[in-house]
């Protein structure tokens, strides 16, 4: 029998940025976006959090192309929980694990009608008691639609915080509090954005891209991820060449 495979072993975090760093690392970030918005398509507090749930295991992108059609039909609790799992599943069938996700939008939609008045809570313990919804996705409800300043530890904060030292940790609760801690207050909210965006397109899972990087002169990974060899530029046909071709 072949041995198992081993996995392995995740890097190192950087040594943790000191508290000007952070500043440095965040004012950079806030001068390429200051006005970060979420790449999720909503309209409210629900269909935020309809969005959310959606974005499990799956992309903005993939989540972005079923919402519209789905919020046309169901605009409001209630018209969902009308519609049934089976109605939600008819728009969402392309989005990763969607009969599930289905099945938690029907019950959701029912209990914020029954215990909410068809209002989404702005409570990190009624938003958890819904179907479908963990700390991750409270966070980024409580953060987005209500303006609490929390962070939502996905794989791209959670990759980001560790490689460049801005809060290491070995858990995502881990970096979340580290986070928390380490931000200034005044930042804390738009920190949120700018570290989903800056993980999902520059400082990438396989290859950060630190030579675009905003953030590069405070950041404490190493060695630094040099710009790739530009492509040589083909040489222009001369007129003469092209008259004989």
């Amino acid at each position: 029998m072949p041995a198992a495979k081993t996995r392995p072993a995740a890097p190192s975090p950087a040594p943790p940025l000191a508290a000007a760093e952070i500043r440095g690392f965040l004012e950079a970030l806030a001068a390429a976006n200051p006005a970060p918005r979420s790449e999720l398509l909503y309209h409210d507090p629900f269909t935020l959090l309809v969005a959310v749930v959606l974005s499990a295991q799956a992309t903005d992108a993939s989540v972005n192309r079923a919402t519209p059609a789905l919020f046309a039909a169901a605009p409001t609790p209630a018209a969902m929980a009308a519609l049934g799992a089976a109605g939600i599943g008819r728009y969402i069938r392309s989005i990763g694990l969607w009969q599930s996700k289905a099945r938690h939008l029907a019950e959701l939609a029912r209990l914020l009608v029954e215990r909410h008045g068809g209002r989404v809570p702005a409570e990190r313990a009624a938003l958890e008691a819904l179907p479908g919804v963990g700390r991750k996705t409270a966070n980024v409800v409580l953060n987005v639609a209500f303006g609490a300043s929390t962070m939502a530890v996905d794989t791209h904060i959670f990759r980001l915080a560790n490689r460049t030292g801005l809060a290491p940790g070995k858990t995502p609760r881990a970096v979340e509090d580290a986070l928390i801690k380490r931000i200034p207050p005044e930042m804390l909210r738009d920190a949120h954005h700018w570290l989903i965006l800056h993980g999902r397109y520059v400082c990438k899972a396989r290859t950060p891209e630190c030579w675009r990087c905003v953030a590069a002169p405070w950041c404490h990974f190493s060695p630094k991820t040099p710009a790739p060899p530009a492509r040589p530029t083909p040489a222009p046909h001369s007129a003469s060449s092209r008259r004989r071709a």
